[in-house]
């Protein structure tokens, strides 16, 4: 997978978390996956299809910085991850995707998003739709990891 198509995706969730929740993320070192387990406690997944190509987009946080991005964003902490918590990553997965959609348009790739899917629990998995391999990319922070996951076929 070319990095013209993932670094529209990094540089999104890095503006997301940036402007919503006034939070820096320090990329880690992409590696490719090669399971289905969730690095994280809570995730969003999202398909994508365009004529060009077709894949899926996943973000998965940790629970400590859900909850502090649920915290700087409504001003309350949630005892763990609760419907709002869920509906709140759902929302960023929109956003980020659509951040790299902007993007990614701009460079001749134009694909449907559909609506996210938020799973939650330790250990649960993310099963993308596509072929190709599956990118996984760390972000840390003092309050926790983000995993961000690409697939596209082709």
């Amino acid at each position: 997978m070319r990095a013209e198509f993932v670094n529209p995706f990094l540089a999104s969730l890095l503006n997301v978390v940036k402007t919503m929740a006034s939070l820096d993320l320090a990329p880690q070192k992409p590696r490719i996956k090669k399971d289905e387990v969730a690095r994280g406690d809570v995730s969003g997944l999202i398909g994508m299809v365009g004529e060009k190509t077709k894949g899926s987009f996943s973000i998965t946080f940790e629970e400590g910085l859900a909850l502090e991005i649920m915290q700087r964003m409504l001003g309350e902490r949630p005892n763990g991850i609760n419907e709002e918590v869920t509906d709140m990553v759902g929302e960023i997965t929109n956003m980020v995707t659509g951040g790299a959609k902007r993007i990614l348009a701009d460079k001749g790739y134009d694909f449907d998003m559909a609506t996210p899917a938020v799973v939650s629990g330790r250990g649960h998995t993310i099963t993308h739709k596509s072929e190709g391999a599956i990118i996984i990319m760390p972000f840390d922070s003092e309050y926790g990891a983000v995993f961000i996951e690409i697939c596209f076929d082709g």
